[in-house]
């Protein structure tokens, strides 16, 4: 319970650490809370193995995360070139990026940033923290809604940065509240996805890929969006 607790509060602190810092911050500070989770556990006992990043199953993973990455860009070109589905990815907030901008974000602030810090903490050290005392059940249902109530504080500008959630949502304060418990039960099942993969694959690998393509390629395609529309 005592390295549950440990990474819990390491969490806090880089929750509010992340939302906090400028863009030149946010890779060191996800780097360095990864690390720490890692350390907590390690220091625990828990194996490599249990933290999904042992080298067993290392050639599996890839195996597993060159599939979804490929499954990814093939919905997103699809969703892109239907009209209907094409305006989810109008996203204001990657309007304004230049091209190099947007480089750093998909190669850089993605995966050095975002998911190595999320895959990490939720599919690594949480899971396999939680797994060991409760067991899978409770270490995907537990890991999967800190991950959902994670996104609260991002997704609260969802109805201003996104027409097709505003459209859904509306733009008062309803709209908000109603767009963040969808974001948040959205990443939450999300979460149990990428526990399963991690579970089935016994690597980070898996999920750490399909996040990086969910990500990248969700920004890429905005950026392409906007600039068409």
């Amino acid at each position: 319970m005592g390295t549950l607790l440990s990474a819990v509060a390491v969490l806090a602190v880089a929750h509010a650490l992340v939302n906090r810092v400028g863009a030149a911050l946010y890779v060191p500070v996800c780097v360095a809370a990864a690390a720490v989770l890692v350390l907590v556990a390690r220091r625990a006992g828990v194996t490599w193995d249990e933290l999904g990043m042992g080298r067993s199953s290392v050639r599996r993973g890839l195996r597993w995360g060159l599939v979804l990455v490929g499954a990814v860009v093939v919905g997103y070109a699809v969703a892109l070139a239907v009209p209907f589905t094409r305006e989810a990815f109008v996203d204001r907030r990657v309007a304004g990026l230049s091209g190099a901008e947007l480089l750093h974000r998909v190669f850089v602030r993605v995966p050095f940033g975002t998911v190595l810090l999320e895959e990490v903490a939720f599919r690594g050290v949480l899971w396999a923290v939680i797994r060991r005392r409760w067991g899978t059940g409770w270490a995907t249902a537990g890991s999967s809604v800190l991950f959902g109530l994670w996104h609260i504080v991002p997704s609260r500008g969802l109805t201003r940065s996104n027409a097709a959630v505003e459209a859904v949502f509306g733009s008062g304060g309803t709209g908000v509240a109603l767009s963040v418990g969808a974001a948040v039960v959205g990443t939450a099942l999300a979460g149990v996805l990428f526990c399963e993969l991690r579970r089935r694959s016994g690597s980070l690998i898996p999920p750490v890929a399909l996040h990086c393509a969910l990500n990248g390629a969700g920004y890429t395609l905005a950026w392409l969006a906007v600039r068409a529309g």
